[in-house]
């Protein structure tokens, strides 16, 4: 259940890019308007019936990580879920952290530093 109640914080914020990859292709889903529910081991993040969705094995997902990463001109702000093997499996990157003028946008990373405090930095699931 924890799984699903931090995806579900995820996804109440609006310009997170939810982010699976492998190494033949790349999808990517924005926060914006999204559901979710569970069924079984299944999480999906959107409607079925919608231009897109994303269905997340809760079984596999072992824990998820706060990363702050220095990026050239700026600090990158995600959470990345792994599997045992400590691949990632989903990322969820925080997005418009920064106004025009390349300063950080404070409500923004207070929104990330709220759920960081909220679950910890790293989470066993």
């Amino acid at each position: 259940m924890l799984l699903f109640e931090l995806l579900s914080d995820i996804i109440e914020v609006d310009d997170v890019l939810l982010i699976t990859k492998n190494s033949g292709a790349i999808c990517e889903i924005r926060s914006n308007f999204l559901t979710i529910r569970q069924k079984e081991k299944w999480i999906t993040l959107g409607d079925n019936d919608g231009p897109a969705h994303m269905h997340v094995n809760s079984e596999i997902i072992t824990s998820a990580e706060f990363i702050q990463e220095q990026k050239p001109d700026k600090i990158s702000f995600s959470i990345r879920f792994f599997d045992e093997n400590d691949e990632r499996i989903v990322a969820a990157f925080f997005t418009k952290m920064y106004d025009e003028s390349k300063n950080l946008v404070h409500v923004r990373k207070d929104l990330y530093d709220s759920l960081q405090n909220k679950y910890s930095s790293k989470i066993k699931f």
